[in-house]
């Protein structure tokens, strides 16, 4: 893909597995929203088909391509990839979602307002002023709402809600992040992302957004990713905090 011009320069980087029963109807609510946005699907060789699937909307819709991974899996390393595509290009913002419809493609163009307006970092918050969960079982609410709770005291920072999928940045903000040295697999990456964008002292700002439970398919979160998650963000925490005092004893 070669965007050169003004309809071009924001992308939707979407990270796929096993995402058939929504990936049409996804794609196409997108475009009903944003009609110029290029769609880039990262899929992780799903063995429903959903790369297939992904192939023959981007012969019929045009302004999308998809990279199709083989030897690699995780949330992580899906935004490597495609951060890494979209920063050899010549895009100007990039959107990032999930592709089950818990995030409302209709909300992309506040996003973009917010971006074009000089904001670096658009966080689309559960738990900021307005925001909402629907449909999730009690438990998951609660293991979210601890989990942001957590990572925000042992990181640092001041995001309401680290975890959330449903964002938007700069080429410039990514660039200043280093995206792939950004640590995690999972959905811990989400988390060091604002960790790398607060330490840049990047304009972040949270905008509320309404999460509802996915009507089709299956959750990728398992015991194994939130237990990464919950390491991985001790780990961190504490490196900063040794970081923080030998550099006061300085």
């Amino acid at each position: 893909m070669s965007p050169t011009s003004e309809p071009h320069q924001c992308v939707l980087v979407l990270p796929t597995y096993n995402e058939i029963e929504n990936i049409d109807r996804f794609v196409r609510a997108v475009r009903a929203s944003t009609p110029h946005i290029h769609v880039l699907i990262v899929d992780d060789n799903s063995p429903d088909g959903t790369g297939d699937a992904a192939d023959n909307l981007a012969r019929e819709l045009g302004n999308m391509h998809v990279i199709h991974r083989t030897n690699e899996r995780g949330l992580g390393s899906a935004y490597r990839t495609g951060f890494r595509h979209v920063l050899s290009r010549q895009f100007d913002h990039v959107i990032t979602m999930d592709a089950d419809f818990s995030h409302d493609p209709a909300i992309i163009p506040t996003f973009l307002k917010l971006l074009n307006s000089g904001c670096d970092v658009v966080i689309g918050s559960r738990y900021c002023p307005g925001g909402s969960i629907i449909n999730w079982p009690w438990y998951r609410t609660a293991l979210s709402k601890w989990g942001n709770l957590y990572s925000r005291a042992l990181l640092r920072v001041s995001t309401s809600d680290c975890t959330t999928g449903y964002r938007g940045y700069t080429t410039q903000a990514l660039d200043k992040i280093e995206i792939e040295n950004v640590p995690g697999e999972g959905y811990v990456f989400l988390s060091t992302i604002i960790t790398r964008a607060e330490d840049e002292q990047l304009h972040i700002v949270e905008t509320p957004i309404c999460f509802a439970n996915r009507e089709l398919g299956t959750s990728k979160m398992s015991a194994k990713i939130a237990f990464e998650s919950m390491l991985l963000v001790t780990k961190l925490g504490i490196k900063r905090r040794v970081f923080r005092q030998s550099r006061q004893l300085s």
